[in-house]
């Protein structure tokens, strides 16, 4: 399969992953655009633009990256902060007063992001028609009592994340969340990435579906612990109750879908838009547009949640909206913060090293929060770096 796409000398080992995930372990179509320092040194993209389809992957083509959306929608929860508009330290009733209700009088604004909220379940699941109406998703959180003591404890906001942010900045702001993703983010900074597709960028964004993990012969595979596999085979657990607070599954091919704003689940993005987005966070691209002060930065990788994950049963680390870096979700270094999309997409920003990165693919494997594709890459930008 050719790999197509530049990289910059010294980071030849990226494109030699990049076309190993093709040859070993059963990529379709994907793409992988890296910046140090604000200037790109990896764009590569190969294989379908479409998991089952023959037509090309092309420049430009996005896909949708699943819960890697958080970490672009954290984002304007922490500008509103930096502006002066939002109190991390401020009760989530005081700015939107229907979630006193259950319990939750005392959830402050930084348990939502760093997942310490208490409702990564619903007790009535939304179907995906009820889930795309943000008036339907704000109520049912709003209504939900919590499943421990708000910031007591941690556990993955798998879908409900869309609802406590997207509301919130609602709330503050007056305008959805994907307006502010599309005037505050992605524009100023050239990303190509969105909350609520438009339809003018239908034609540039394939169809993504599950792909099986290739059998490898004479390779140890790794197999999950079995919490964690019974866990997810328990339809009573926080864990698949958390996945399953909207039910049955949505298309994630419909344009219905695409078009809603699930700043947990639905947002799509080029692999530059993402890198693009995460280099803005820690000094822009090319001298443009920087998004964090160093301070905002700071509080956006400061460990809020780490330990066993309710949720996802294994250990994890929380920044304020990020993931850190950790065993569950193996980054770049210590000080690196990002967010994995379920089953596929990667992005996060390295400020030591000052390495953004994002992947994107159309083919969906089982695991959570650590891809091999995405690993993968990840160790080639180590080995350009060393």
């Amino acid at each position: 399969m050719d790999v197509n796409g530049v990289v910059a000398e010294g980071f030849e080992p990226v494109r030699e992953a990049f076309a190993a995930n093709f040859a070993l372990l059963g990529e379709r179509g994907a793409a992988v655009t890296v910046y140090r320092d604000g200037h790109k040194v990896v764009d590569l993209w190969g294989g379908t633009r479409d998991v089952d389809g023959p037509a090309p992957w092309e420049p430009g083509t996005a896909q949708i990256v699943r819960s890697a959306t958080k970490g672009v929608a954290a984002a304007i929860l922490l500008l509103l902060h930096q502006r002066g508009e939002l109190d991390l330290d401020a009760p989530v009733g005081a700015y939107w007063p229907e979630y006193k209700a259950a319990g939750k009088e005392h959830t402050l604004v930084r348990h939502l992001l760093a997942h310490r909220a208490g409702v990564p379940v619903l007790d009535r699941p939304l179907t995906p028609e009820e889930a795309c109406d943000p008036d339907l998703g704000a109520a049912a959180v709003a209504a939900q009592a919590p499943a421990w003591e708000p910031g007591t404890d941690h556990g993955y906001h798998a879908q409900t994340y869309s609802w406590l942010t997207g509301e919130l900045v609602r709330r503050i702001t007056g305008r959805p969340i994907g307006e502010w993703i599309a005037d505050e983010i992605a524009a100023p900074v050239g990303a190509g990435l969105w909350l609520g597709l438009p339809e003018a960028e239908h034609a540039r964004v394939g169809r993504v579906g599950p792909v099986e993990e290739p059998q490898q012969s004479g390779t140890l595979r790794t197999r999950p612990k079995r919490a964690v596999s019974e866990a997810y085979a328990d339809p009573g657990s926080l864990t698949r109750r958390a996945f399953a607070a909207i039910t049955p599954l949505p298309d994630e091919n419909a344009p219905a879908y695409r078009a809603a704003t699930l700043p947990a689940s639905n947002g799509i993005a080029t692999a530059d838009g993402l890198a693009r987005f995460y280099a803005s966070l820690i000094g822009g691209v090319d001298g443009g547009t920087r998004l964090f002060t160093p301070q905002t930065m700071e509080l956006a990788r400061a460990e809020q949640s780490a330990g066993p994950d309710r949720v996802l049963v294994v250990g994890t680390r929380f920044g304020l909206g990020y993931m850190l870096h950790g065993s569950a979700s193996p980054l770049l270094s210590p000080g690196s913060f990002g967010h994995p999309g379920r089953g596929g997409a990667l992005a996060f920003a390295d400020p030591e090293t000052g390495i953004a990165f994002g992947y994107v693919t159309n083919g969906f494997r089982k695991s959570v929060t650590a891809d091999p594709r995405a690993q993968a890459l990840v160790r080639a930008v180590r080995t350009a770096l060393e």
